[in-house]
């Protein structure tokens, strides 16, 4: 937590207890997190990775993506830093900076996490389906 300078957990010395609502505000983290777990911003910065697209090639790109929510989430990508956008003479066109692009290892490491380990946490949401059920006599 930015500026927080009570004593840690044991398990972070960042992350002091008890965790207030000025804390949280003042964390620039949460913010970052907020971002990246986002439904659709991490995929807009892994096509950006590719090469450069104009708006309408993003939004030919992803299904189910709203143009509303696509402007939107570049608006804020921007604004973070993470993406440029620049007007040519016939579009709009959206590049990734070497902000955004040094984020990208670290999702792309979270999304490999999430991967290798999907059987053992449907596993688990299954086990704990399976036991709230029990408690309600289900």
């Amino acid at each position: 937590m930015a500026g927080a300078a009570k004593e840690g957990t044991s398990m972070s010395p960042v992350i002091a207890t008890p965790v207030t609502s000025a804390d949280r505000a003042a964390c620039d983290v949460s913010e970052v997190l907020s971002r990246v777990g986002e439904k659709w911003s991490v995929l807009i910065l892994a096509l950006l990775d590719d090469r450069p697209y104009g708006f309408n090639e993003l939004d030919r790109a992803v299904e189910d993506l709203s143009r509303r929510i696509l402007t939107r989430t570049v608006r804020t990508l921007e604004a973070d830093g993470l993406i440029s956008r620049r007007q040519t003479d016939q579009r709009v066109e959206y590049r990734i900076t070497d902000l955004g692009r040094s984020l990208l290892p670290l999702v792309m490491a979270l999304g490999m996490w999430a991967a290798e380990h999907s059987a053992e946490i449907e596993q688990a949401r299954a086990r704990f389906r399976d036991a709230a059920h029990a408690s309600r006599g289900e």
